[in-house]
């Protein structure tokens, strides 16, 4: 079973297994409905489509960020319909190199079902190698019960532990957003400009190569290795503005063999939810 990446030509030879469950995990937060319009025009053959709001969060409250956890009783019924268990080998992609997949491949991990792999490339070199596609709406084969989910809470910080963690030198936070977010000098989508004190920038697309799979393991572990220094993976705290595309820093770190960080997962959008907690800007 594959647990990080999966290559095209290997899913390409499991269209037709009914034990690999694909998921279309296309998104675009300014266009909430483009990825669902999107994967009814083509979609890789048998994928079903999975909505960053509406299937892979919960609401929205006062208290926490854009895209909180999904109710697990919720969620444990759409992985029924999807036929999603512990028993299958699950496959997510979008067309961003993985920036919206990491999503779910992330969120199965928290609840339990650990065989699920991003597509490397995504759509984008699906379509580049001329591979088949397919339009329309598509259902799985709906498991007969639906299944148990354990929470995994050593997976994630809560916004309390950050406040506690943030300034400790023996941690290592790492913010996934683009620099002129991180610096406070634009701020596109959340309310307050910034970052959390103390907090290194590495961008999550800095992972990929320019056509949008992963970088070389040697050089990821290089660049993470320079990044980090002698701090324990299981010290390592990453959030971007929502908790969703710093989990492709988590994805990169289990593939060099860094496992063991933890998502922050309220990020940024949470953070500032209080006015009270600190605050910085600029370099």
């Amino acid at each position: 079973m594959l647990r990080t990446l999966v290559q095209t030509q290997e899913l390409a030879k499991h269209l037709d297994n009914p034990n690999w469950i694909i998921i279309d995990c296309r998104f675009d937060l300014a266009q909430p409905d483009w990825g669902f319009k999107e994967y009814l025009e083509f979609h890789i053959p048998g994928a079903q489509y999975a909505h960053l709001d509406q299937d892979l969060s919960g609401a929205i409250s006062p208290e926490t960020g854009r895209h909180p956890l999904p109710d697990t009783q919720t969620f444990a019924q759409k992985l029924a319909a999807w036929g999603i268990d512990n028993s299958k080998q699950v496959v997510a992609y979008d067309n961003v190199g993985g920036s919206f997949a990491v999503r779910l491949w992330w969120l199965l991990q928290y609840f339990g079902i650990q065989n699920v792999a991003i597509l490397n490339g995504g759509l984008g070199k699906w379509i580049q190698e001329n591979r088949p596609t397919k339009s329309g709406m598509e259902k799985g084969i709906a498991l007969p019960s639906i299944p148990l989910l354990a929470a995994h809470h050593d997976l994630l910080v809560t916004t309390d532990e950050m406040m506690q963690k943030y300034s400790d030198p023996a941690y290592r936070i790492i913010d996934a957003r683009t620099q002129e977010r991180y610096l406070g000098e634009h701020e596109p989508i959340d309310p307050v400009p910034g970052r959390i004190p103390g907090a290194i920038n590495r961008f999550h697309g800095e992972n990929l190569q320019p056509d949008g799979t992963l970088k070389p393991v040697t050089i990821l572990k290089q660049e993470f290795t320079s990044l980090l220094g002698n701090i324990s993976p299981q010290n390592i705290i990453v959030y971007c503005g929502s908790g969703v595309t710093s989990c492709h820093h988590l994805l990169a770190l289990q593939i060099v063999g860094l496992s063991g960080a933890r998502l922050y997962l309220g990020s940024w959008s949470e953070w500032i939810r209080d006015p009270k907690r600190p605050i910085a800007r600029g370099m």
